[in-house]
């Protein structure tokens, strides 16, 4: 059975708290896992969450801040100790190359397995699988930073009056699925377009073209809300987004459920960046994300 959900693992921003993690995010996409921005501590939170090192196809880092980016020593090691028997491939932004290097062999251990480095260089697409392409766009921080987007492929939705008003039944059924056309009747006759499943997830940045570029049509959308509105200004001055920002953002974009996380330890009423982003008119599902929290993707449309 096919899931597909983001497993939270860390919700804090710049230093951990009592009750929030440095960053880390898992998404399961069917049948493989996408580890995000995996800061110090997300080997034990993964434990903690019920998730393996076997459960990660690709590790993608936004930019090299210590929140995002510490825990890949750890995870990285316990992939080889675990000797993950298919390939795990790491995105990051190819100027952070020489951190890359340091925190891949950070101390002494055996290497199993061949963790394939793909740095992002660029706006664009990095990865197409049957399931997905995986996309990337420059942010706006005071480092090279990187959002990234999953677009499932559109497939196409049967519809039953229409094949029943045919006659198709059964198995030709699947034969005009697989061969677009049955006695004269074709597959768009008889079913419609069902839209993939958009998934985005931003982190420390402004706003910035690249924002909306990632935030546009996703079901899921995760962001930072680093600050509250009042301190937007400090917001501006370090490359992070207040929750208004973020949810005008989704709002515009027409994001389905909204996903705020990375808090600055200087707020202690969660609920405060949920009233912040209604406030702001946004309308759909959110959440304010908590370590070990479970979001499934929205039901497709």
């Amino acid at each position: 059975m096919s899931v597909r959900e983001l497993v939270v693992l860390g919700t804090a921003s710049q230093v951990p708290t009592r009750h929030r993690n440095h960053n880390g995010y898992l998404l399961r996409w069917d049948g493989e896992g996408i580890l995000f921005d995996p800061g110090e501590g997300t080997q034990r939170q993964m434990l903690r969450a019920g998730a393996a090192a076997h459960d990660l196809n690709r590790i993608c880092v936004t930019h090299f801040h210590g929140d995002h980016a510490l825990g890949l020593a750890g995870v990285i090691q316990r992939i080889n100790l675990d000797r993950v028997p298919h390939p795990v491939t790491a995105h990051y932004p190819g100027s952070g190359q020489r951190f890359f290097d340091r925190l891949r062999y950070a101390t002494a251990y055996h290497e199993t397995v061949g963790i394939t480095e793909q740095p992002v260089a660029a706006d664009g697409p990095l990865a197409r699988t049957a399931g997905y392409t995986l996309e990337a766009r420059k942010l706006s921080h005071p480092v090279e930073s990187y959002g990234y987007r999953l677009v499932e492929p559109d497939g196409r939705r049967m519809l039953p009056e229409r094949l029943a008003a045919r006659g198709i039944k059964g198995p030709d059924v699947g034969r005009i699925q697989r061969e677009g056309t049955l006695g004269g009747t074709v597959l768009e006759d008889v079913s419609e377009v069902r839209r993939g499943q958009r998934f985005a997830f931003v982190m420390d940045t402004r706003l910035c073209e690249g924002v909306h570029a990632l935030a546009e049509g996703c079901d899921l959308l995760v962001i930072e809300s680093t600050f509250l509105d009042e301190d937007e200004e400090l917001a501006v001055e370090h490359g992070h987004l207040t929750s208004g920002q973020a949810a005008r953002a989704a709002r515009d974009a027409g994001v389905r459920h909204l996903v705020l996380t990375h808090f600055s330890q200087r707020y202690s009423d969660p609920e405060e960046f949920e009233r912040q982003a209604r406030a702001a008119g946004y309308e759909g599902e959110l959440t304010v994300a908590r370590d070990l929290l479970r979001v499934p993707l929205p039901k497709r449309r």
